[in-house]
């Protein structure tokens, strides 16, 4: 289906885009900055992965729910760390991709037990 190809895909951009965040903190960011940075590089190449792969194989609604979880809470933790590190932007949202993240997670957990 067309929504397992578009979270393979995302799953394959936040990859791409965690390496290129992960040197820019490294070789231009410092202190506070580049911790963060390197947080939201981390958890976006992770999330990155499982979804280029999960998302080649996910079927049951459940499991695509679980997916799309995972994506926006990826995208909205990472992505406010890189908002307030580069942007000067609020953080506000990085605890509601933290627990987003968390509810994709416990919801492919359920999904798994079920298939």
């Amino acid at each position: 289906a067309w929504q397992a190809r578009a979270l393979t895909a995302a799953g394959a951009l936040l990859a791409a885009a965690s390496v290129g965040l992960s040197a820019y903190a490294a070789h231009v960011a410092d202190g506070d900055a580049r911790a963060a940075l390197q947080t939201a590089a981390l958890f976006a190449f992770g999330h990155g992965i499982v979804l280029a792969v999960a998302g080649r194989t996910a079927g049951g609604r459940l499991e695509m729910l679980s997916l799309l979880g995972l994506l926006l809470g990826t995208l909205l933790f990472a992505g406010a760390l890189v908002s307030r590190h580069l942007l000067g932007g609020p953080s506000f949202f990085a605890p509601w991709g933290g627990l987003l993240t968390i509810s994709g997670w416990l919801l492919y957990a359920v999904a798994a037990l079920r298939s």
